[in-house]
This record gives structure tokens, sequence and C-alpha cells, in this order.
């Protein structure tokens, strides 16, 4: 039986501490287990207590997506950040990043020689510097082969080079996690074999996607990045990478509209997000209905299809909706509430979104 928490009001951002636990634990493990550092991306949940449990499971230290990011956890005393982005550093940004590797032990991405002169024109050199390559999610990165160039320039003028990352993005399609595992490991081969020619030789591999960070195939890498796996959401659903028992963050929803087979609900776009990739079946999904369908979104509706007449929900009852992309919804809340598992409605603290709209 699914339990509603006593919240006052809909909608609200709502954590099964026991899921998540579940969650961190078995990622920290499998990576320990295959010899491998993890480093899970914090863009996920943004909260400084999320990331203690993930560094008290083991993770090495954290990822970002943003300067301002990084800034929020270095002050909250996480001392090993690494921005997985291709920075253009400016002067004002280049001084934002040397009060940052004062107090923490900072990483970069770059993917370009230009980017690394910028770097090492406006910022301190002995930050550390990881070459992004291209493993077939066709973003950001440069192709593997040409990871030794980048380095090269990047070590030329003057940059600390540990090594190289990746994201394999087109993991996140069906019957493409294996495809992208397996793609993302050539890659990685390739790229350092081709720094290994310019006379660098990476003590950080860094790769790894939420649909991808379990699968046990041979790689390269050492360390891996994933960040969805502590909530969970229904693109990771549908991909069949996780079950519905390991959602860890749900929206709690009212029902404000009921017709047929149709009813309306309180979480509209400005509370789930509005991500949608081309082959998600809807918006997001109702925990433990596994044929209903979020199908519209305005700004406070979310439109359900909800073919099973014996389970519909009547007008101000509440449901819970499992998100299409968790890191959008929950960079859209102040805060999350907690409770201390699905099968109760306890509530037992609230955690700040700290790293909420951090964008720069």
């Amino acid at each position: 039986m699914i339990a509603f928490p006593t919240v006052d009001t809909t909608p609200a951002l709502v954590v099964d501490r026991a899921v998540l636990d579940s969650n961190i634990t078995r990622m920290a493990v499998s990576a320990r287990e295959r010899g491998l550092e993890l480093r899970p991306h914090a863009k996920t949940h943004k909260c400084i207590e999320v990331a203690h449990l993930q560094l008290a499971a083991g993770a090495r230290g954290l990822t970002v997506a943003t300067v301002s990011e990084a800034e929020v956890f270095a002050q909250a005393g996480f001392d090993d950040i690494f921005i997985a982005y291709p920075l253009w550093v400016d002067a004002a940004r280049g001084a934002r990043l040397l009060a940052l590797s004062e107090t923490v032990q900072l990483t970069i991405g770059i993917d370009s020689a230009a980017g690394a002169r910028a770097l090492a024109e406006h910022c301190d050199t002995s930050i550390g510097v990881l070459v992004e390559i291209d493993s077939g999610h066709h973003r950001t990165g440069v192709a593997p082969e040409q990871a030794g160039a980048v380095a090269g320039e990047a070590h030329d003028s003057g940059l600390n080079v540990l090594g190289v990352f990746t994201f394999p993005g087109h993991s996140y399609g069906p019957g493409l996690p294996h495809v992208a595992a397996a793609e993302e490991t050539d890659a990685l081969g390739v790229a350092v074999a081709s720094m290994r020619d310019v006379g660098i030789d990476p003590v950080v591999i860094s790769g790894g996607s939420s649909p991808t960070a379990l699968i046990e195939t041979p790689t390269v890498a050492t360390e891996l990045r994933p960040g969805v796996y502590v909530f969970g959401d229904a693109q990771q659903l549908e991909l069949g990478t996780i079950t519905e028992a390991d959602i860890a963050l749900t929206a709690l929803a009212t029902v404000v509209s009921a017709r047929g087979e149709v009813v309306v609900l309180d979480s509209g776009s400005k509370t789930l997000g509005a991500d949608r990739a081309s082959w998600a079946t809807g918006y997001g999904r109702i925990l433990g209905e596994p044929d209903a369908r979020i199908t519209a979104l305005s700004e406070h509706h979310a439109t359900v299809e909800w073919p099973n007449a014996s389970t519909r929900p009547e007008l101000g009852q509440r449901v819970r909706v499992i998100p299409n992309h968790v890191c959008n919804t929950v960079n859209l809340a102040d805060e999350l509430t907690v409770t201390d598992g699905r099968h109760s409605d306890a509530v037992v603290d609230r955690w700040r979104v700290a790293a909420r709209g951090c964008t720069t």
C-alpha cells in the first residue's frame, strides 16, 4: 500500500529515505566491487544532505555542472569537486575558480586548445583538468583520437592535465544502454592511447551515466559519475534500468478535476518540468499505476489518462507522480520532504535544495 505523507499543501516533492539509502548503497557497492571510484553528479539532487550520504557510502568526491554549484558544495565543506563541463573561462570566472581552488581539490573539464589557453590565462594553472571526449552522444567533447592533441596543448599552457572524461548520454534511449557502455569503453581506450602518445599518462579516466553505471563490462575507466540513480525517474523506468521499487522521489499531487478516464493534477510543468524524450510514453507516471500516463502539461495542470476505473482517484484525493527527468524537477523546488519509507506517512525531515538555480 502506498502511503501519502501528511504535508499541508501540494504539490510537494517527497523523498523515500529507505529507497534513497538503498540506491546509494547499491551504486557504491557496485563501483567498489569493480575497483572504480564513484564521483556522483550532484546536479540531480542539489542537496547537501544527499551528498553527505553519498560520501559516507564511499564516494570519492562530487561532480557538478557549474561553478555556482561547486561554490554551494564547497561552502558546505565538500573538498573534492569536478566541474564536468567545458568551461569558457574569462577573468570573472577565473577569479571564482581561483577562490574555489584555495579550499577544495578542484578539477574542471576542457575540450579545446583555446579553452585550455583561456583557463591558463585567467586562473591558477595548478587546477586539475580533464579532457572531454565524445563517446557517441555528440554534444561536447573532442573525437577520442584528438584527446592527446588537446591534452598536449593544455600541458604546454602549463595546466595540470590529469586525464580524460566522457558522458555516454546516448544511453538514454530504448535498447541503447549496453550499446553506449560498449562505445564509451572503446572511446576511452582510444583517448587514453592518444594521450600516452604525447607523453601524458592519464590517472583519471572518468565516465558513466545512470543507465550504464551498473553494467558490468570490462572498462579502462577509473571512476563513474552517475547522478539520477539516487532518485530514479520515469525515463529510467521506461529504459528498464530500474523498477518502481527504486523510485525514491515522487511529486505528491492532488486531483483538482476529473472527467471519464481523465484526471487533472495540480503538479504541472512548474513542478515536474516539461522534459519528454521522443521515445517517452508520457510526461511522467503515477506510482503504483503502471497504465496511467501524464499526457499533457501546462504550468499548473498535469492531465492524466487513467484507464483503470477501479483505481481512478476522486476529486481531492492525492497521488504520487514519478517525474520524467528528476534533475529538472528538483531544480524547480525549494525543499524536499523526507519520509522514512514508502509505506509510512511520517515526515522525518525537510532538505533544502541548496544548489537550486545555480546555472553560472
